[in-house]
């Protein structure tokens, strides 16, 4: 099976840098994987991106050397099943909050005896090669999204579960769910303190942690910190701040 380039990145201690696409255009898909981005997000929560516009651009990015990773629309196990069958490396899952949550997203992701995720690789064994059954297991990624206050309460229980890959803090609807506006986590507040307490404990556990970030100045930040996935903002602000950097540039 076609390997996994984040896990030997995690394995040596690399960043890896992740890009976030929420347009559903499979030319930009395959323009970011080129970037130098180390993998290539297709978000199908908040992103305007529908399941066959998914496959478009999962096949775009596997034209380049960037890994396509995916987040689901929900912890619905079909969902993640089929993503993964159109050929995800990896799974962000949103809205685990607690280790139960975390198992079950688990076994999606996983063919029995560890999981159980049903059998019709289709694109995934394409992608992946004719031996993809017997590698998936431990190939794919499982990154359950902790942005919940429930997920904080839970945090060690979830970093327990096995197969658990990494955990991605979600920084913006954890502070919502603290009371706080998003961006909080930029400043003293309830949400930067449970943003550091994620990634200590998940330091303790040996559990890779990723965290969104609004651009590069704070992924660097974090990564400094200890992250080990940076993403630094999504498609769309990006190119929306690029636009207006022109703009500004011809004195408008």
């Amino acid at each position: 099976m076609r390997e996994n380039k984040l896990r030997g990145m995690l394995r040596g201690g690399e960043p890896i840098i992740n890009a976030w696409l929420s347009i559903p255009s499979g030319y930009l898909a395959e323009g970011a994987g080129h970037q130098g981005f180390h993998s290539v997000t297709v978000d199908l929560q908040h992103g305007l991106i529908g399941f066959e516009t998914a496959v478009s651009m999962l096949q775009a990015i596997s034209a380049t050397p960037a890994t396509p990773l995916v987040r689901a629309p929900s912890r619905d196990p079909e969902a993640i099943m089929h993503l993964l069958d159109a050929g995800a490396y990896g799974v962000v899952c949103p809205m685990i909050s607690t280790g139960t949550q975390a198992e079950e997203f688990v076994a999606a992701c996983r063919y029995p005896p560890q999981g159980t995720r049903s059998f019709g690789p289709a694109r995934g064994k394409l992608y992946g090669g004719p031996d993809y059954f017997d590698a998936a297991n431990g190939e794919i990624l499982a990154i359950p999204m902790i942005e919940t206050v429930e997920a904080l309460k839970n945090i060690d229980n979830i970093l327990a579960v096995p197969g658990v890959d990494m955990v991605y803090v979600g920084p913006n609807d954890l502070a919502l769910d603290l009371g706080d506006k998003p961006g909080a986590e930029l400043l003293d507040s309830a949400t930067s303190k449970a943003v550091a307490h994620i990634l200590e404990r998940a330091k303790s556990a040996k559990v890779p942690t990723g965290i969104f970030c609004g651009d590069g100045d704070l992924s660097k930040r974090r990564l400094e910190e200890g992250f080990d996935l940076v993403t630094p903002g999504n498609d769309f602000n990006t190119l929306m701040a690029a636009m207006q950097r022109e703009i500004i540039k011809c004195g408008s």
